[in-house]
């Protein structure tokens, strides 16, 4: 009986014996990989290893943006052995009030939250005392923040990022694929309660690349604050103001009011329009400053020159049985160069009736209208410009003194590189380097002849000059300088017609033989005669351009001399510029009038010696007479003399040269 009691317990023995084997086979062979996995996921924990985001430097190596590290605190109130001692201790390390802290502790608890974050952002020294007080229910995450050093500056160009630190405005959300880099992954090992044992990184993070900016933050600095005093003193809702180098398109600065600072989440309380990148993004009727375009047509296709007469109707002309005015008195037969100089809408249409519309559309066209100069910027416009089949009757005559189309300053700027770099199209840049490598530029195309970029030079130089619409605004110390303003009335879409509201506009270069910048000024939503182009965007012009020439050492050109003296008159307070006025009886806007108000003469200068009349004599003659009279004169061109600047009877001002074009 004992016998076979054994054999049954050694039978059973065994059988467990064998089912234990069967069972070690099977965990150690047949799912050896099953398990282990298993066990893996149980014992080690991936983590993405978040790129460091790629910096921005202005060209300087100034820092724009950057990401800096940061400490989140948070934990799982529902496993906090005692919410009381939790907040003791929480309260005491990262400096927090433990009374309020303990009853949003509560509250998460009561509520079943599983996730609690007690501070954002917190110290690197507070969440290294945490560590070491060795707590499994506290958790620590380390992460990084987009910062932007300088605030507010050139907050629309750099625009911002959401809380995954993803770019969303600006140049960080066009270039992100750039920025954002390649995250890294690491494997930790952990004990039963989650500790890390050991850590394998398994693939290193790949940084993003640091980008430089053609941005001048010095010149971006000064072209904001110009322009946010201006838009403030003038009533303006809104501006812009951009510097480029007319010859390689770099953008020195690009302004845009009212500003914000991207380091600040967006409220609802914030004004809609300090996001909007006004330089970029928001086109509008151009007014005057088209004109520009309109000559260089017409010295390109017609026969016309800056001394050709045009007949300016003594402000007047009628079309197709609607008689168009200037605003403010008018003007005779003039000179082509004083058209602009006055800035006349009734020669300039006659100038534009003269070059047609099929050539006056391809050239707004090679001057970049229409569509986007593509910087890396979100939502760019392309502005607007009709084809051809869509013009009206009257659109010639419109677009020719800058009206039935719309404009971004952006695009204006390069526009005014035209004239100022000989007549090549060059595109505008922001980033200079990607990565420490430069980024590729964009052929130049020929848009004008230099012959004609440099009649125009000379032309808009007589905006400048004394008569000029941007005199003595836009008068630069030590430098020559050529522009042109423009001040068009803002149309009313609801109630189709134009209000007594003006973008006040100016574009000008300097120096006039070399530019080295290219300023593009603009002020939406001014009000009255100060308001003007010349009153209201030509001071920011002169402000901004100076500082500018000053920080890229650009070489003085003219004798220093006292600003011009202008005395009180009637007509002190009037802009020579354009108005578009509204044609309040039809659903359609009239033809603009123009706003030209002082002409020549309306202002008094210093006592200083007359131009004399030089018209008609050869150069020996003008030479020797002007150096008898102790006059300085600059000849242009050969034969005898047909047009001069300042004109005859001018009281010449100190260190003020006068300029006299020659022709057969």
């Amino acid at each position: 009986m004992l016998e076979r009691r054994l054999k049954w317990l050694a039978g059973l023995i065994l059988i467990w014996g064998g089912l234990i084997l069967c069972k070690v086979v099977s965990l150690q062979v047949v799912h050896h990989r099953q398990y282990a996995g298993l066990a893996r996921a149980r014992q080690e924990q991936v983590i993405t290893i978040l790129a460091a985001r790629g910096a921005i430097f202005d060209r300087t190596g100034a820092p724009l943006a950057m990401s800096v590290p940061t400490q989140s605190i948070y934990l799982n109130p529902q496993k906090v052995p005692d919410l009381g001692v939790a907040a003791d201790i929480l309260a005491m390390v990262l400096t927090m009030d433990r009374v309020d802290l303990y009853a949003r502790l509560e509250a998460a608890r009561e509520g079943g939250r599983g996730y609690f974050m007690v501070k954002k952002k917190a110290a690197w020294e507070e969440a290294q005392r945490l560590r070491g007080m060795g707590f499994d229910w506290i958790e620590i995450e380390s992460g990084s923040e987009r910062h932007y050093p300088n605030g507010a500056l050139a907050g629309h160009i750099l625009g911002g990022v959401d809380f995954a630190e993803k770019g969303n405005s600006g140049i960080e959300r066009v270039l992100e694929a750039d920025l954002e880099g390649a995250p890294g992954e690491e494997r930790v090992l952990t004990d039963v309660r989650g500790r890390g044992i050991d850590a394998l990184v398994e693939s290193e993070p790949k940084p993003g690349a640091a980008l430089t900016l053609t941005i001048d933050e010095r010149v971006q600095f000064v072209a904001e604050r110009e322009l946010a005093s201006a838009a403030r003193e003038k009533g303006a809702h809104s501006g812009s103001v951009v510097v480029m180098n007319p010859r390689n398109g770099e953008i020195l600065a690009l302004a845009s009011y009212p500003g914000y600072d991207p380091n600040q989440p967006p409220v609802a309380a914030d004004n809609p329009e300090a996001r909007l990148n006004h330089a970029a993004s928001v086109p509008f009727e151009p007014g005057s400053v088209f004109k520009v375009v309109t000559l260089a047509a017409a010295l390109e296709t017609t026969g016309l020159r800056p001394e050709s007469r045009i007949d300016c109707g003594r402000g007047s002309i009628t079309l197709f049985g609607r008689t168009i005015h200037e605003a403010h008195g008018g003007y005779g037969v003039m000179s082509m160069a004083d058209v602009l100089k006055h800035s006349s809408n009734v020669g300039a249409i006659r100038i534009g009736m003269t070059v047609g519309e099929t050539r006056m559309h391809e050239y707004v066209r090679r001057f970049g209208f229409g569509e986007r100069t593509g910087v890396p910027l979100p939502a760019e416009s392309r502005g607007r410009l009709r084809s051809l089949d869509r013009w009206s009757k009257l659109s010639l005559a419109s677009i020719s003194i800058g009206q039935e189309v719309s404009v971004t300053a952006l695009q204006l700027a390069q526009a005014a590189s035209i004239v100022a770099n000989g007549g090549l199209l060059v595109r505008p840049r922001l980033v200079l380097k990607k990565g420490g490598q430069a980024v590729a530029v964009a052929a130049p195309v020929r848009a004008i002849t230099p012959e004609t970029a440099m009649t125009m030079r000379q032309m808009m130089e007589g905006v400048v000059l004394p008569g000029g619409t941007g005199y003595p605004e836009a008068r630069l110390a030590g430098y020559s300088a050529a522009g042109k303003t423009g001040s068009a009335q803002i149309y009313d879409v609801v109630h189709r017609q134009y209000t007594h509201n003006y973008n006040g506009s100016f574009i000008g270069f300097a120096p006039l033989n070399n530019p080295a910048i290219v300023v593009v000024v603009t002020l939406n939503g001014t009000h009255g005669n100060m308001g003007f182009g010349g009153r209201a965007a030509a001071p920011v012009f002169h402000a901004v351009a100076t500082e500018a020439l000053r920080v890229l050492d650009v070489p003085k050109d003219l004798p220093e001399a006292p600003a011009p003296v202008v005395a009180a008159s009637k007509d002190a307070d009037k802009e020579k510029d354009d108005l578009a006025m509204a044609d309040l009886g039809s659903g359609e806007p009239n033809i603009l009038e123009e706003g030209e108000e002082d002409g020549p003469g309306a202002a008094t200068m210093l006592a200083g010696l007359k131009v004399p009349d030089f018209k008609g004599k050869t150069m020996r003659a003008v030479l020797a007479e002007a150096a008898e009279r102790g006059l300085a004169v600059i000849p242009d061109g050969s034969g005898v003399a047909r047009l001069q600047r300042p004109p005859a009877g001018s009281v010449l001002r100190h260190g003020e040269r006068i300029r006299v074009r020659f022709s057969r």
